[in-house]
């Protein structure tokens, strides 16, 4: 089959949100003489299928600190530093490359519309999507692992699943878009690489090497 289709991942894929989310956390979580538990938040990562951890309620526990203070705090350094982060290498040439071929394109993020759309619009890519599917567009409860986002963004870009591919960097992002029966890349980062991020039809450190005629053919050959 054709390539029709990319879908794109959101939080770790287009644009490093998880890095420094773990960092400013480490960060708090030692200046009350506690380790961030790192492997347990990253089972977080992609959705809530591995874990439900919360870093403020757990160090809440740990301290008897209030947790409204500390998640303010996390959020607001946390976005100083992604809004100071530029968009993933491989990204802007694929998307040139699939507007160029007529490849439509589709981003499925467990994250919200408004924290997607916000940063999409900020990095002067919300124009070159053809759809937008987060977590406000399924039912509770059903963003990755679960296949839901996944089909939904092929059912709005109109392509056969066998005509599309996922980006992915989670465990979770994985097996959503294997249970939603869609070639999926993974490009693990170093925080969810810790998790094993397995099952994957291709596994690349970087979307800088991913091309579509390498799209093409690996469609062409995969059963």
């Amino acid at each position: 089959m054709k390539l029709q289709a990319l879908i794109f991942d959101f939080d770790g894929l287009i644009l490093d949100t998880e890095t420094p989310e773990v960092q400013v956390w480490q960060t708090i979580f030692r200046e009350h003489g506690h380790e961030l538990p790192v492997d347990e938040w990253a089972k977080t990562i992609g959705g809530y299928g591995l874990s439900t951890y919360d870093a403020a309620v757990h160090l809440s526990q740990l301290t008897g600190l209030d947790p409204a203070p500390l998640r303010a705090r996390y959020r607001s350094e946390s976005d100083a530093v992604i809004h100071a982060s530029p968009i993933l290498p491989g990204i802007v040439d694929l998307l040139d490359a699939a507007a160029n071929r007529n490849v439509r394109r589709a981003v499925a993020s467990s994250s919200t519309h408004a924290w997607v759309d916000s940063h999409l619009s900020r990095l002067g890519l919300a124009a070159r999507f053809d759809a937008v599917i987060c977590s406000d567009d399924v039912a509770p409860g059903r963003t990755k692992p679960n296949p839901d986002l996944f089909l939904l963004a092929a059912e709005r870009l109109k392509v056969q699943k066998d005509a599309a591919v996922i980006f992915e960097d989670s465990p979770n992002g994985v097996r959503a878009a294997k249970s939603a029966g869609i070639f999926v890349v993974a490009v693990p980062n170093p925080l969810t690489i810790r998790l094993g991020v397995d099952g994957a039809n291709l596994t690349v450190k970087s979307l800088a090497e991913v091309t579509l005629d390498r799209l093409d053919s690996l469609l062409s050959t995969d059963k």
